[in-house]
């Protein structure tokens, strides 16, 4: 059987990730290998990501709306160039989301730079997820949304930009000013705003200590990175009940599931995920030959000196044209050798 944690034991310690707590923090509390923490915590990312690829489809959703949130990877921008073995995807990292407004249901996110090229991944993504009827999407006034709408979606959306502008007076006071652009569609005015998918912002950086801000627990690999936010994202639509909607969790809101599940529930997901040991299914038995005698050539027996209290035997090269068949010699006490 695999040396693995018991399975209570590894439902509280996925409990403690999604709870905002450090991967240092669970090695200590619950006194365990930081490399057990480790190995979980990527077990269950790719769990947690695999579910949702396959039960995620055809989902009835309305209103959308999309963000993303900052994070870094291993150091900041500006100090990539001067980091030493700075590893792939190291410097500045975005997580993008599209949150169902009505449910509350994570739809879908990626985790890259904040390029076009990363909008366009998302509304691919989340495309996948919906049951083909139009909805109304609406982002923030970052230019790579429009483009990549257009490209998913083409026409058959109701896509709206909502661009919020803070500013202070010479006063100090501050005031801000709310700009609604429609870009496609018909979107009706009354759901142009992203008030829901930044209060989930909140709930990651609260969730995972690996955006918290002036620690040291942020990530140090970006693969570690997704493993955290699909866990996140996993125990947030099915295992998190939402006061806005009657203590119900989003998949059950969204009609995925019909309870809330629990964390063993994700502890089985994971044993499910994990390959099976390859181990054939019938085994060869070997019988053990011991010869009834042993053939020694006298000529290649000595005795040398040892540096202890038991001699050596040295073998030598047995001569051409020598053999026979002799008793092993009997050792002689290391006085008696000379």
């Amino acid at each position: 059987m695999a040396n693995v944690l018991a399975p209570e034991k590894r439902a509280l310690a996925i409990h403690l990730m999604v709870e905002g707590m450090s991967m240092r923090a669970i090695q200590r509390t619950m006194r365990i290998s930081l490399n057990t923490v480790y190995k979980l915590h990527a077990d269950a990312g790719e769990a947690a990501l695999a579910y949702h690829k396959k039960v995620a489809r055809d989902l009835p959703v309305h209103l959308v709306q999309c963000d993303e949130i900052w994070s870094f990877c291993y150091t900041k921008q500006k100090n990539v160039a001067d980091a030493v073995a700075a590893p792939p995807g190291a410097g500045d990292v975005y997580t993008w989301t599209a949150l169902d407004v009505e449910s509350k249901f994570m739809l879908a996110w990626e985790v890259g730079d904040r390029s076009t090229k990363m909008a366009h991944r998302l509304m691919k993504n989340l495309k996948k997820r919906l049951d083909g009827q139009r909805i109304q999407l609406t982002t923030d006034g970052y230019k790579s949304y429009p483009i990549a709408v257009r490209k998913a979606f083409g026409d058959d959306i109701d896509y709206a930009t909502l661009v919020k502008t803070f500013s202070k007076d010479k006063d100090g006071n501050k005031s801000a000013s709310i700009d609604a652009r429609t870009v496609t569609g018909n979107p009706d005015p009354q759901f142009i705003n992203t008030s829901y998918v930044e209060a989930s912002n909140k709930s990651i950086r609260m969730g995972n200590k690996r955006y918290t801000r002036e620690t040291n627990a942020y990530s140090k690999r970006l693969e570690s990175h997704r493993h955290s936010i699909a866990l996140f994202f996993l125990y947030h639509n099915f295992c998190w009940a939402h006061s806005g909607i009657n203590k119900k969790t989003p998949a059950q809101a969204i009609g995925l599931a019909d309870e809330k599940k629990d964390l063993d529930w994700v502890v089985g997901l994971i044993e499910k995920q994990a390959p099976k040991p390859n181990r054939p299914k019938t085994y060869k038995k070997r019988e053990l030959k011991i010869p009834e005698t042993v053939t020694i050539d006298p000529s290649m027996i000595g005795v040398s000196r040892h540096v202890g209290s038991r001699p050596q035997v040295k073998l030598r090269k047995i001569k051409p044209g020598v053999s026979g068949t002799q008793k092993a010699p009997v050792r002689r006490s290391y006085r008696s050798v000379k």
